[in-house]
């Protein structure tokens, strides 16, 4: 009887074992992920099914906690946080990851896109895949690219119609020389600022004016504080999710596999609803009050070959092999 007992006490215990080790697959873990935007934003919904995906993959072992508005500082500071270990995720801007990683200027390039099909082929393909790879040795490993979307003019001053009117308007631009560079060789006078400081510079008249997606100028209200909305789609602006590569050294494969899964299933999402919300934006955006209209072809390309000299440059960043093999992509594309 004793015999059975002391049998039945060690099944128990390698039982308990057993289920303990399984338990120790998916360590509890606050995860903390942050953004630009506010909440209510294609971005902030995009990091809410992203954490609704690893909650559920991981049967609540592993927790995302979202914390938007730029909370936990702009995207440099965060990008800063993840390199050194303080903090594990974010998503933000590809622009301003250029100091870090040159590379990531391909895709700043103005005129380098044309419609969403190149973007997804691009971004998703071999070019894509191989300019996330210049993270890694920086401290950052980059998950999916999300799509912010083609960028827009705003500003209040004037409509911009033509090269010219652009002489003279202050505009925030993102903290990256190609878009410095390129807005100043087009006239305008290209001011480097955090998003996070945007809105209070639009309202004091720090700056004239802006680019962004039209999903960002509505969700984040600029339409109360600009007149004129000018459609250039001049950048094709991606997102990129990032991780800190300290934190994610240190998780299991099953744990990093999950994570790339919902990356993947938020990426999908986001595009599709960034989309959606694009195709009603613009309308939004006139009912609010602003004034909109269309450049032309004609000064798109007198635009377009200002830049040349851009265009070298970024060449010459990413590396002459990057900038030829997103040519001949391109080309195909086409």
């Amino acid at each position: 009887m004793q015999r059975r007992f002391a049998l039945a006490a060690v099944a128990v215990a390698a039982l308990m074992a057993t289920t303990a080790a399984q338990a120790q697959d998916f360590k509890p873990r606050i995860v903390r992920f942050g953004y630009g935007l506010v909440d209510d934003s294609n971005q902030g919904r995009a990091v809410r099914f992203f954490a609704k995906e690893v909650e559920k993959a991981t049967g609540g072992k592993m927790k995302i906690r979202a914390i938007g508005n730029a909370a936990l500082g702009s995207d440099t500071q965060m990008q800063q946080a993840l390199i050194g270990g303080a903090q594990e995720m974010m998503v933000g801007s590809t622009a301003t990851l250029v100091g870090i990683a040159p590379q990531m200027a391909l895709w700043d390039t103005p005129f380098l896109i044309n419609n969403t099909k190149e973007a997804d082929a691009l971004l998703d393909g071999p070019v894509g895949d191989r300019i996330k790879a210049t993270l890694e040795p920086k401290g950052m490993v980059a998950l999916a690219y999300w799509e912010n979307g083609f960028r827009n003019l705003t500003n209040n001053k004037q409509p911009v119609a033509k090269l010219e009117d652009l002489n003279g308007i202050k505009l925030r631009v993102m903290q990256n020389n190609v878009f410095l560079d390129s807005f100043k060789a087009l006239g305008a006078n290209a001011v480097p600022l955090p998003f996070s400081e945007l809105f209070t510079a639009l309202e004091t008249r720090a700056v004239d004016g802006q680019e962004n997606p039209y999903n960002t100028v509505l969700s984040s209200k600029f339409y109360e504080v600009q007149k004129y909305l000018t459609v250039t789609n001049h950048v094709y602006s991606p997102w990129i999710l990032t991780v800190s590569k300290k934190w994610w050294d240190g998780l299991s494969k099953d744990e990093q596999k999950v994570l790339l899964d919902a990356a993947k299933k938020s990426r999908d999402f986001e595009r599709q609803d960034t989309r959606a919300e694009a195709a009603k934006a613009l309308a939004d955006l006139k009912q609010k009050g602003m004034q909109v209209n269309e450049l032309s072809a004609a000064e798109a390309e007198r635009m377009r070959s200002k830049l040349s000299s851009v265009h070298a440059s970024v060449a010459s960043a990413v590396g002459q092999d990057v900038w030829k093999q997103t040519q001949d992509e391109l080309k195909k594309l086409r």
